[in-house]
């Protein structure tokens, strides 16, 4: 399959995910007059995605004047893809879909902010297994990963993984990416795995609202912290546009009802400035695990 066949059949999936035909245009579009074009990684499901944007895509819309349409992605590759070809302007990217992203633009795209939790983000690993209680004993069993791309729920688990001298190639029986995180959860409970890696944010999410039994599926590992999520625009924004998101983000305040309802639905305290240089040890990280192409 050549090159341009395939970002062919990209751009039509990621039309038939929005719904519209704009998204579907020339490889070289640049923004529409007006609209902030808004997506983010595809690790929980779509319907989840977009409650949680609303608020938020509201606030945007407000605090820049534009309006701001959230748009669906296919998978964590097309969030790449659409920055770096101008059918997107700002996206909710993982650390490791980041640096993706840097590197493919050759340095062409700005992380503006982050949320406070993720300067030292964390993942879980999780089994039903009685016999599982530490990374050791995960030799010889199977294990589900989130996205291949998704740094809390592949990248920075394998990484751990290989510092505690397992290979998950080669120790593991087989290894399985679910596609997200909550899709992982459901791999274990179901029993189609022995255990599995994702993001504690939604763990801790899912367990709260009730939608897995901790009794039943339990945490045996939680990584140190490292660096993860932020939103990220392309660097040839104008400037002031970067300013008013900035701004906007930084501003939300928790002790306003507003700013409280868009804080909790995207799991932060608060937004804080991040720089690219925070995602260096995720860069080297993948490319220690021979992920980084």
């Amino acid at each position: 399959m050549t090159l341009s066949f395939r970002r062919q059949v990209l751009k039509h999936l990621i039309a038939a995910a929005v719904g519209t035909v704009a998204i579907a245009g020339a490889a070289h579009a640049q923004s529409s007059a007006g609209v902030l074009r808004v997506s983010a990684i595809p690790d929980e499901a779509p319907t989840e995605l977009q409650r949680k944007f609303k608020p938020l895509g509201e606030y945007l819309a407000k605090q820049t004047g534009l309006k701001v349409e959230f748009t669906p992605v296919t998978d964590y590759a097309a969030s790449v893809e659409g920055l770096i070809n101008r059918k997107i302007d700002m996206v909710w990217f993982g650390g490791f879909t980041f640096v993706q992203a840097n590197v493919r633009s050759k340095g062409q795209v700005t992380p503006l902010v982050q949320r406070a939790e993720d300067e030292k983000f964390r993942s879980v690993f999780i089994t039903t297994q009685p016999g599982i209680n530490k990374l050791e004993d995960l030799k010889g069993k199977t294990l589900a990963f989130g996205s291949e791309s998704s740094t809390s729920g592949h990248l920075m688990p394998r990484s751990f993984l290989l510092q505690a001298k397992i290979n998950p190639d080669t120790d593991l029986k087989r290894i399985a990416f679910s596609g997200a995180h909550d899709a992982t959860v459901a791999a274990v409970a179901g029993g189609k795995v022995d255990a599995g890696a994702l993001n504690i944010s939604v763990w801790e999410k899912l367990v709260e609202g009730k939608k897995v039994d901790p009794k039943q599926v339990r945490v045996f590992y939680t990584t140190p912290g490292y660096f993860d999520y932020n939103w990220s625009v392309r660097s040839d924004m104008d400037p002031a546009l970067k300013k008013k998101i900035t701004d906007a983000f930084l501003a939300l305040d928790a002790s306003t009802a507003q700013g409280k309802e868009i804080l909790d639905l995207q799991r932060a305290t608060r937004f804080v400035p991040t720089k690219t240089a925070n995602y260096g040890a995720i860069e080297a990280a993948a490319r220690n695990a021979g992920l980084l192409k």
